[in-house]
């Protein structure tokens, strides 16, 4: 366990390694396999600790410097993907229903759901938008719609907005400034600043969580 653990973050510490050698030794189907992961990452709750973000970003920018795959076929393939996996969860999220509150399970925790029902409660279903960006709730979110019921017409429009501007944004920024030396030159740190970013909100919304409850156990000053 300890091995796949330290191979995973090593993939993602050199992500802009490894996906050259992706893209250089299978070349058109690295469009398969990416579109797979984002399938997997938003799709399937088992699997939340795919690389979403960083991985987009490393995908546009590897693309720019290798020229194997097309960038303007590789953003409509990835939201794609994006699309039918977020499809994916919020379908089976209504088959289960409340039955997911029942207990934990090893790949689906109760504090997961809350902490997204939480999202939904702060900012409806804009949720589904906002939490493309963010890590975990990014895959929880369109489960979370599928067990709350939300009316699948209002779901699949915050779903393809989000995904849109999710997919489009990280790839073309990969692709337009991955290649600037300062950039390609410390991709692990931008890589792991892309990660930080996109998990501030979690850090920012449990600090405040903490600090709120804090202040109400506070005994009264006599």
């Amino acid at each position: 366990m300890l091995d796949l653990l330290t191979q995973f973050f090593d993939f993602i510490r050199h992500l802009d390694v490894h996906l050259e050698n992706i893209m250089r030794e299978y070349e058109l189907m690295t469009y398969l396999l990416l579109a797979l992961i984002i399938f997997c990452e938003t799709g399937l709750v088992v699997t939340p600790f795919l690389p979403g973000d960083s991985l987009l970003f490393a995908a546009g920018a590897i693309t720019a410097k290798t020229g194997i795959l097309n960038v303007w076929l590789l953003i409509p393939l990835l939201f794609v993907a994006a699309i039918l996996g977020d499809n994916t969860n919020y379908f089976f999220g209504r088959f289960l229903g409340d039955k997911v509150f029942t207990r934990d399970y090893w790949f689906l925790k109760r504090s997961y759901i809350e902490r997204t029902q939480h999202f939904y409660e702060k900012y409806g279903g804009r949720t589904l938008v906002i939490a493309r960006f963010v890590p975990i709730v990014r895959t929880f979110a369109p489960f979370v719609a599928g067990v709350g019921k939300m009316r699948y017409r209002r779901f699949i429009g915050y779903c393809i907005g989000g995904g849109i501007l999710w997919v489009s944004s990280l790839t073309l920024a990969g692709y337009f400034i991955g290649h600037i030396p300062i950039v390609k030159n410390n991709f692990e740190i931008v890589v792991f600043g892309i990660i930080g970013v996109s998990v501030l909100p979690i850090v920012v919304e449990f600090v405040r969580v903490k600090l709120a409850s804090r202040s109400t156990e506070k005994p009264p000053v006599p």
